[in-house]
């Protein structure tokens, strides 16, 4: 939210270079291309080859060149695209449709055969086509011509949003509870007019933080400011027409729509509100955490729909449970759904410092559920949106990476922000808007459909990590003490639902979420050339992974000639990459740096590409282990080239739950056995693996260890999930088929990179096994978290560290999460912190040692 203010502080700050760019012609300061050129199958951005940085260039009408690169095939290409190049279409993929198991019904809503050839646009160029008027002087004011005429007037938004929410029982019985609560123990203050006024006047300050007050005039003049700025900072904003189509059809439903984005900057915010301006779609109003309540600024943010709330909405400041603080928020939530309000909800709570998706935290998520169990609004759709970066405009999170504490948002640190952003350029953007879907279909979903309670971590690994122990199975009154019936009024089922609409939310925006170049750069010189490259190698391996990601149905935030593209790719990652020029060719050298900010920073960008490639990494990881294991515990009457499809499945599944805390490879109606079933099928295709000629599977026999380990198993192996047609030979039992590893350079060098994916994950938490070794007594989690990380970048200081990135300190917090959920640690709540000791599974040295050696089975080392 720091950004989210910083622009508005712009509209003071704009007066005075306002001069600056009304001098300058609108179309010349935005410096993009023509609106015509973008539709499907042509460009969002390309970039001519007029130098070598490619920094000065901002020209942007050239076609995009999907074909360029004709020279020898490359690593990407070699290894999975031949089986799949007479399918390969040059159209974009349309990413963001709903769940047809859960939302079948809304999956045939306002979507059409021919939204997907809709095409792109790019938003922030705006000339007088876009506006009633033609001729120089509509050229000259298109900018506030175009503001001008958006549809925004104060009828569109809510209406005595104080005043109703004071007035509804539900807070008047929470005044009269707060003006009743003891005072002493023992004994009870009177509930007089006095106490009960007391309340109300706190009930009314809270609920003036709370509420925002929407200008219509300042949405204007902000968006005014906005497409200066955007254009001044930002080389496109591209967005799909089709989603916007759908968009709005939903807005034309008379019901609430909750935005859902994926949070990776402060520019999120503004990003959003932005958009649905430029297309007349009135702005959502935004949940904002109470440490961004600034003065002047907070004022106005909350003209622009911007609402304050608590980080932890039912913490209060002496630690007790804040009823009146719940009460207020609920029943504003509920006013804005009763009024057919938009609200935008990040569910991730703050900004990603991996890249990555992080959890989600759904509190707010959970009173807008509650508001439609109560019949508040009959229905709410939802829109997951995705958002993809160049470059974020905090450029980096290394100081947070490395363990400093974040910095409080301030007057200062606005103001350099606006300067900074003025003197750079950050490149491309991309927002997505998925499928709206509705809230109330998925409710009923639910609960006409049993799913099995899903199985915690540590009833998921522990079998796997200690085999022996003679309690490994799993309780089978676990699952039967959740109520059979799904009823809505069932607290259980209610968490459930809650927890499960959030992931399916998140999974859904993260898929959306379109791949930049910056992130395949990155990717390639950490995973595939960390020790450098020529730049026509880089080019080439750029282009075909470009080709594998709209393979696999993700969709580009880029387009134009890879050497241009690859170039402006670089020159945004600045000091992260060093360049060369070598004598032979006079080729330049493309190599990482290799400090750990820098490191730290491409692997940000890298997360960008990790979902795309993520489901084969798991398996590529898993098949070493499944080898390794073969090698050393050795076979009985197999060859140890044979693999057991049904093992290796297994092994990825233990994988998927070991790392459930950085991403999510499924949604939570599919089966996670099935997802790796799938993802081997899926390598099967590729040719990388090979099933065993019949001769050779009927002389294979699994091993004792393997038989005893498939015993430890919490969960049966099904392929057939409850959505299969009964006339389906899916749901048939299966005879287990063994595969073979293809031998192939190209295929071997495919899954090194893909090993590689997992590298720094699974080093960070193998390191945090061995720390765990020496854990002596209880201990504070935040002191734990500290010492764990000053260790971790001890390893990558000394040169010890195979992957620097396995260092920064969101591993370090999602491995001490994992070790707590497994039953490594047991822990206590004292006051506000809280205690970590060891369990007593763990206590034994050789326990801890098996959790390694689990661990480190992944590992390519």
């Amino acid at each position: 939210m720091h950004v989210y203010m910083c622009f508005f502080v712009c509209v003071y700050i704009y007066m005075h270079v306002c001069y600056y760019f009304a001098a300058s012609d609108p179309q010349f300061s935005s410096c993009v291309m023509d609106e015509t050129a973008l539709s499907l199958g042509t460009i969002d951005v390309s970039y001519l080859s007029t130098s070598a940085e490619c920094s000065i260039s901002r020209c942007k009408h050239s076609s995009e060149e999907w074909g360029e690169c004709n020279s020898r095939p490359t690593l990407f290409r070699s290894a999975t695209l031949k089986w799949k190049e007479t399918l390969l279409s040059r159209k974009r993929p349309f990413v963001g449709r709903c769940c047809y198991v859960c939302t079948p019904q809304s999956r045939d809503n306002f979507f059409n055969a021919s939204i997907p050839s809709l095409g792109l646009r790019n938003v922030i160029y705006i000339n007088e086509t876009h506006t009633r008027y033609r001729g120089w002087l509509a050229r000259r004011l298109c900018y506030v011509l175009f503001v001008q005429e958006r549809d925004v007037h104060k009828g569109m938004f809510a209406k005595n949003l104080t005043e109703n929410v004071l007035n509804n029982s539900r807070v008047q019985k929470a005044i009269v509870d707060e003006a009743s609560e003891p005072s002493a123990p023992g004994s009870f203050a009177q509930t007089d007019p006095k106490a009960i006024n007391k309340v109300k006047k706190k009930a009314r300050k809270i609920l003036q933080e709370m509420v925002a007050n929407v200008s219509p005039a300042l949405i204007r003049l902000t968006g005014w400011v906005l497409l200066k700025l955007f254009n001044s900072f930002f080389w496109n904003i591209q967005i799909h027409r089709g989603q916007m189509e759908m968009v709005k059809a939903a807005t034309e439903m008379n019901l609430p729509l909750i935005f859902l984005p994926v949070h990776k900057s402060h520019i999120d915010y503004l990003l959003l509100t932005f958009i649905l301006f430029c297309h007349n779609i009135k702005a959502p109003y935004i949940a904002a955490g109470n440490n961004l309540n600034i003065p002047i600024f907070s004022t106005l943010i909350r003209k622009l729909g911007g609402f304050f709330i608590r980080r932890k909405l039912d913490q209060s400041p002496d630690g007790r449970k804040d009823f009146l603080y719940r009460a207020l928020l609920y029943v504003h939530i509920e006013e804005l759904l009763r009024q057919q309000q938009f609200l935008e909800i990040f569910l991730e709570g703050t900004r990603s410092r991996s890249g990555k998706t992080s959890g989600a935290r759904a509190g707010l998520l959970s009173v807008v559920v509650d508001a439609l169990f109560s019949n508040a609004t009959p229905d709410v759709l939802i829109i997951p949106v995705g958002i993809s970066y160049d470059r974020i405009i905090e450029g980096h999170y290394n100081s947070e990476q490395l363990g400093k504490p974040k910095k409080n948002e301030s007057l200062w640190s606005i103001a350099r922000g606006v300067f900074r952003m003025l003197r750079k350029n950050y490149g491309c953007v991309r927002v997505d808007f998925a499928q709206p879907f509705s809230l109330k279909e998925y409710v009923n979903s639910q609960s006409q459909k049993p799913v099995p309670a899903p199985l915690s971590l540590e009833q998921a690994l522990l079998p796997a990590i200690l085999p022996s122990r003679p309690n490994d199975t799993v309780d089978e009154g676990t699952e039967a003490s959740l109520p059979n019936s799904r009823d809505i009024t069932s607290e259980p089922f209610r968490r459930e639902l809650i927890s499960n609409l959030a992931e399916h939310i998140l999974f859904t925006a993260n898929k959306s979420c379109a791949v930049m170049s910056t992130h395949i750069v990155a990717c390639l010189l950490l995973y595939r050339h960390r020790q450098g490259t020529d730049l026509s190698r880089l080019v080439e391996d750029f282009f075909s992974m470009k080709e594998e990601v709209l393979a696999r149905d993700f969709d580009l935030g880029f387009s134009g000639n890879s050497d241009d593209v690859v170039m402006h790719a670089i020159h945004l990652l600045g000091n992260c990459v060093n360049i060369t020029n070598t004598s032979r060719n006079n080729e330049f050298f493309i190599t990482p740096s290799t400090t750990i900010p820098a490191v730290f920073e491409l692997n940000f960008y890298s997360n960008g590409v990790l979902h795309v490639f993520i489901k084969e990494a798991i398996i590529a990881c898993s098949l070493h282990a499944v080898q390794s294991r073969r090698y050393r515990n050795g076979t009985s009457g197999a060859s140890p080239s044979l693999i057991s499809q049904e093992h290796l499945v297994r092994k990825a599944a233990s994988l998927c739950y070991l790392l459930s805390n950085e991403f999510t490879v499924s949604l939570p109606c599919q089966v996670i056995y099935q997802v790796c079933h799938e993802s081997v099928e899926r390598l099967i295709q590729y040719g990388i693996l090979l099933v065993a000629e019949q001769d050779d599977q009927e002389d294979v026999s699994p091993s004792l260890t393997e038989q005893q380990w498939d015993k430890k198993l919490p969960e049966p192996l099904s392929w057939r999930s409850d959505e299969e047609d009964e006339d389906s030979d899916f749901g048939e039992e299966q005879r287990d088929c063994y595969l073979k590893v293809s031998q192939s350079q190209e295929h071997q060098q495919y899954i090194t990179f893909l090993q590689r994916l997992l590298g720094p994950l699974l080093e960070a938490y193998s390191s945090a096994v061995i720390f765990v070794h020496n854990f002596s007594g209880p201990v504070s989690e935040s002191e734990y978290l500290q010492k764990l990380h000053r260790h971790l970048i001890s390893r990558t200081e000394k040169n010890v560290a195979v992957y620097a990135e396995s260092a920064t300190y969101s591993h370090v917090k999602n491995a001490v999460k994992v070790f707590k959920e497994i039953g490594v640690f047991n822990q206590t709540k004292q006051r506000r912190d809280t205690i970590l000791e060891l369990s007593t599974t763990f206590l034994p040295q050789r326990n801890r040692q098996k959790l390694l050696e689990f661990i480190m089975s992944f590992m390519v080392l």
